[in-house]
């Protein structure tokens, strides 16, 4: 049994009701626009397939179907049922036919290499100890030329933002996240899980190192977000690493 798994499926489980409410709240509603510029970034053409992991509440495959305008085939994967029901209720509620669901793990994707034009993933893969197993996943699911989107909450580098944004982070998210979830618990594993998340560029080189080519990334917000995007390459063994900023 994975325990470290069990904490975190069984903590998402318990906020998943209020994980829309806090994550406006708490972002001043800034996650709706990093969700959209993820999507931009990997420029998904009409008919893509894409596969959005540790999907949540469906925020990031519905802004996909938008961008698209329904032309795609979106699969969402999670590990928590409870996210994954909150999911399927706003996808009935906005009639939208484009995306499935799927309750699987992110480091045993239940699907065939090859299968996806474009994989996302928005704020799961800090949750995940062992990412070059999960960099690997994607890089196996994706097409010869696909791309895999990574958005993560991140540390300001800036001395005097940093200073502030921490004060925030560790001392009144908790508080805010504990009120409206009713479990504090989990607000306090937010901060602790960003602040041991590493740098922009050794995440980078951790894409580069699972396959991925042309790696970018690109700092928003003050840094307190960050936008990964890395290719398939095509012929796969040409590795090479360009990381720059997306600007």
């Amino acid at each position: 049994m994975n325990k470290e798994l069990d904490f975190v499926k069984e903590m998402f489980d318990k906020i998943a009701h209020r994980y829309d409410f806090l994550n406006r709240l708490l972002s001043l509603r800034q996650d709706v626009a990093w969700r959209k510029k993820m999507v931009a970034s990997a420029a998904p053409a009409p008919g893509a397939r894409i596969l959005d992991v540790a999907c949540g509440t469906c925020d990031v495959a519905l802004a996909a179907s938008r961008h698209l305008r329904g032309r795609t085939r979106i699969t969402g994967l999670d590990f928590s049922h409870a996210m994954l029901r909150t999911g399927r209720r706003k996808l009935v509620h906005k009639k939208n036919h484009t995306i499935c669901l799927v309750n699987a793990d992110a480091l045993f994707l239940p699907f065939g290499p090859g299968t996806f034009d474009t994989v996302f993933i928005a704020f799961g893969i800090r949750n995940i100890m062992d990412r070059p197993r999960a960099l690997s996943q994607f890089h196996t699911a994706l097409k010869h030329g696909g791309k895999l989107a990574v958005l993560e909450l991140t540390t300001p580098r800036s001395g005097f933002f940093k200073t502030i944004y921490l004060a925030y982070f560790n001392k009144i998210l908790p508080l805010i996240g504990g009120l409206f979830s009713k479990d504090a618990h989990a607000y306090h594993y937010l901060p602790a899980s960003v602040l041991h998340f590493p740098s922009p560029t050794a995440f980078a080189a951790l894409m580069s190192d699972a396959g991925f080519g042309h790696v970018r990334f690109k700092p928003m917000t003050f840094g307190i977000v960050t936008l990964f995007v890395g290719t398939r390459l095509i012929p796969p063994a040409d590795k090479d690493c360009h990381q720059c900023n997306l600007m």
